[in-house]
Formats: C-alpha cells, structure tokens, sequence
C-alpha cells in the first residue's frame, strides 16, 4: 500500500532528526534564504522547527509538496545533468511527512498572502494564514507512528548534538 511504501522510502532519507534537519536546511538554501533558524525539542524527536526567509512556495505549488518525487528544479530529463542545488529528488517533504505530522507554512516574498499546508489521511488541506515570507516547516512526533525507527536512535542529547555537527558542517 502507498503509506508502506512511503514509510520504506522515509527509511532510506529520514535516519534520525538530523537527517530531518538536514533536509530542511538544505531546501532553505536552494529557496536563496539568508536566514534559517531552527528550532528542536528533545533531541528532535518531540518537534522540529526550521524557518527561512526564503523565496517562499507559490500557490499552485502547494497541491504537489507532499508527493513523492515532485520538486521544481528539474523540468525535463536533461535537468539531471545540470543540477546546482543541494536537494532535487522531491521526496523530503513526503518522507518526512510519513514519520511524522508534518505543518508547512509558506509566503512567496512577492505575496501579501501566505498558506498553512498539511496532510491528514492522505489528503492535503490548504488554507490562507498571516505568515512571514519564506517557508517554515513544523515536525512533531517524529517516528511515532513507527516505533521499530526509535530503537535506534541515541539520547536525546545525543541526537542534538547530531544537529548541531550536521549544522555546523553546512554552514
């Protein structure tokens, strides 16, 4: 079924809350953001907060941020081989999503206007909110709905520290 084969892709990007963190971050910096701020509880796995003053997701985006593979840096084959960006491959967003609750909020920066995005039982809900420009992603209850992923992860602490190495290292 979809959400097993969702839960199985979100293995292989989603390790642990750095490897959340990661991704997120990495989107910001392909969204030409100059300010990211993160913000976690209990190592990650309680919530996860990432902010950006990003280029924000524009409206007719929004329907296709939770599908697998769906991203807007590559429009034809020949993309592949002419890729500048950290991240490409579409899957952050619904990996994340599948281990997780995930809440987007985004503004384009040439909007007045801003969206609040989620999914609930496969189906993505959309809905105008006062929000700043760029994107904020909130993840809560990090693998939750698969137990067997938190057998392998360290401390709390220990999961920080993760954070703040893999932070470091892009920054």
């Amino acid at each position: 079924p979809p959400e097993v084969a969702h839960k199985i892709a979100a293995g292989e990007v989603i390790e642990r809350p750095a490897s959340v963190v990661k991704e997120l971050v990495e989107n910001a910096i392909d969204a030409q953001a100059t300010q990211i701020n993160i913000e976690i509880r209990n190592g990650g796995l309680e919530s996860i907060r990432v902010q950006d003053n990003g280029v924000g997701i524009a409206r007719d985006d929004l329907e296709l941020v939770f599908e697998t593979h769906a991203t807007s840096k590559i429009s034809t084959a020949d993309d592949l081989f002419a890729l500048y960006t950290l991240g490409f491959r579409g899957e952050a967003i619904p990996s994340i999503a599948s281990v997780s609750k995930l809440t987007l909020y985004t503004r384009p920066i040439e909007q007045n206007r801003g969206y609040k995005v989620w999914q609930e039982h496969h189906e993505i809900h959309i809905e105008p909110v006062g929000t700043p420009a760029g994107t904020t992603v909130e993840v809560v209850g990090l693998f939750q709905n698969v137990p067997a992923r938190l057998k392998f992860l360290k401390s709390p602490s220990a999961e920080r520290r993760k954070i703040v190495e893999m932070c470091t290292k892009i920054a």
